[in-house]
């Protein structure tokens, strides 16, 4: 279970305590905290959509509350026990572990982790695993169960005083206290082939390999169906998809390998002698995959919103789990984590985007998967830009670059965060400009501004102050007053999002560059732009 993804869910600070001596216990976990009320890894609003959520993903849950409130909250979600995740309720103080939910996915492997973390006995109540010691019908990793109604019925007969025995190489069923005899007629069968035993078990080891040697078809997946049942291989023993590097763009492979549910592996050189196009290797074994060539990288380019761990979106936070490799600025690598052990923080100066960018193609291109991280959204200002301008620089010579699988994840970027705690300043038109001179001549900004104001559009100023540039953001808000009357609403917000977020609203004629730094977003009202309370907004008409 180690290598399951697990979320350790708590709903106060009561339980952090045990939350993190769980976690130790398992690398593959993050401490899942209700927001405003503790501080974790990971914050969420809502209790019991927040474990549909991950209940849904196939993320395995510990839920340190009562078992009454996992079983209202899942209760709506459940249908298919051979699909979900393992389920676990942990009293606060950890002196109770319950499974719950996912005996098909060794959630009594979990609680026996678990129980070992927390020094006490999980409160085991499945039958078979009572009985014999360990759970038939949860084969380790490596391993398939063919029909899980087939299982049960198998079990059942051993319950009820059938004996059995093994055809196959089981392992991990050696020291099970199974009622074996040499001439039983229940037999579990470790086979890649499909087997016809009604009263049988049939589990799959995972060892065979299939290799496309021509991608160019669009039914690869059909073809490789048809392939398995020639040769008489059950499909849930394939392990792995194999083609050659140059195919590594190709859709129907990867149709294939999402149809089969396997992992997709690229390699130099042909992996295994054949004269079919679609040819299959049978190992003695479960196969490794990580052995097998590489797969497709990803370059995933993400916002976390302006600070703040409620900000950030899901899918940016799927991405980070995600990610073996995760690039920034160290101030946003820190806002990013923490990191499990085997992720790799690559932190570098926020005046290298290109260098960083460069970097991460190269990770990806070796079948890594690689994150790059952003504040705010990584389209506006951010690295989203640069990761592109690096592969536009690259594109005709760096071929494998062109193989990464790039995907670029929206952020709540710092002017909608800044709005959002002001009321609705950019509730009408309005522009997004940066001060900052590095990449742009400052008359092209003095420019666009007088253009911004001539047209009576809200303005978001990011980046304008900073020790190199000490005059600018003066020398901005001088064009600003040449259009716009001294009472304009001007909202800054300092660190929005984080613990030192600050919020004001003045008017133009109060504003001059000692209110602001690198770290505010400044939002220029327009004409129409007028306050209600305590709240700022811009009018959806206009006169």
């Amino acid at each position: 279970m180690a290598s399951v993804k697990t979320a350790i869910v708590i709903l106060g600070p009561a339980a952090l305590d045990t939350a993190r001596r769980i976690q130790a216990r398992i690398p593959e976990s993050r401490v899942h905290g209700l927001a405003h009320r503790v501080s974790a890894d990971i914050a969420y609003e809502d209790f019991g959509a927040h474990l549909r959520e991950l209940y849904a993903s196939n993320t395995a849950i510990v839920a340190l509350c009562s078992a009454g409130i996992v079983i209202r909250a899942l209760a709506s979600s459940l249908d298919d026990k051979r699909a979900e995740p393992p389920v676990l309720a942990v009293t606060q103080d950890g002196s109770a572990v319950v499974p719950l939910l996912g005996g098909m996915s060794g959630v009594n492997v979990l609680a026996r982790e678990i129980g070992a973390a927390l020094d006490v006995a999980p409160a085991i109540t499945t039958s078979g695993e009572l009985r014999f010691g360990m759970c038939l019908l949860a084969p380790p990793a490596g391993y398939a169960l063919a029909d899980i109604e087939r299982g049960k019925r198998f079990v059942s007969d051993l319950l009820a005083g059938e004996t059995m025995r093994i055809e196959g190489v089981a392992p991990w069923l050696d020291h099970a206290d199974l009622p074996r005899a040499n001439d039983a007629r229940r037999v579990v069968h470790v086979t890649p082939h499909s087997v016809a035993d009604d009263e049988g078990l049939v589990i799959h080891p995972r060892c065979v390999v299939a290799w496309i040697e021509d991608a160019a078809h669009d039914d690869i997946a059909g073809q490789l169906r048809h392939a398995l049942n020639e040769h008489g291989i059950a499909p849930l023993a394939l392990a792995a998809i194999a083609a050659p590097m140059h195919a590594m763009e190709n859709d129907a492979l990867a149709q294939a390998a999402h149809v089969f549910d396997v992992p997709l592996r690229f390699c130099e050189h042909k992996l295994f002698d054949a004269a079919e196009d679609i040819a299959l290797h049978i190992a003695d074994s479960p196969v490794d995959v990580d052995t097998i060539g590489q797969p497709r990288g990803t370059l995933t380019v993400i916002g976390l919103g302006p600070g703040h761990a409620d900000l950030m979106t899901p899918a940016a936070r799927k991405a980070l789990d995600a990610a073996q490799d995760i690039l920034g600025y160290e101030t946003y690598v820190h806002m990013a984590g923490p990191f499990r052990d085997d992720q790799r923080a690559h932190i570098t100066d926020n005046r290298e985007e290109l260098q960083r960018a460069r970097h991460a193609f190269e990770l990806a291109s070796a079948g890594r998967r690689v994150v790059v991280v952003s504040s705010g959204d990584p389209g506006v200002f951010a690295m989203a830009a640069a990761v592109l301008e690096a592969l536009d620089d690259e594109h005709a010579t760096r071929p494998a670059w062109r193989a990464v699988k790039l995907a670029i994840v929206p952020g709540v970027s710092a002017s909608l965060a800044t709005a959002a705690r002001a009321g609705a300043p950019l509730g009408h038109d309005f522009c997004v400009l940066s001060l900052s001179d590095n990449l742009k001549p400052w008359n092209v900004t003095e420019r666009r501004i007088a253009h911004a104001c001539e047209a009576d559009l809200v303005m978001a100023f990011y980046n304008p102050l900073s020790k190199a540039r000490p005059t600018q953001f003066d020398r901005a808000i001088e064009i600003v007053r040449r259009y716009r009357a001294p009472e304009t609403l001007i909202v800054l917000g300092r660190d929005i999002g984080r613990p030192a977020e600050q919020l004001r609203v003045v008017t133009l004629g109060e504003l001059h560059g000692g209110l602001v730094d690198m770290r505010t977003m400044v939002i220029v009202g327009s004409s129409t732009t007028r306050r209600v309370g305590d709240w700022v907004y811009t009018p959806r008409w206009y006169e």
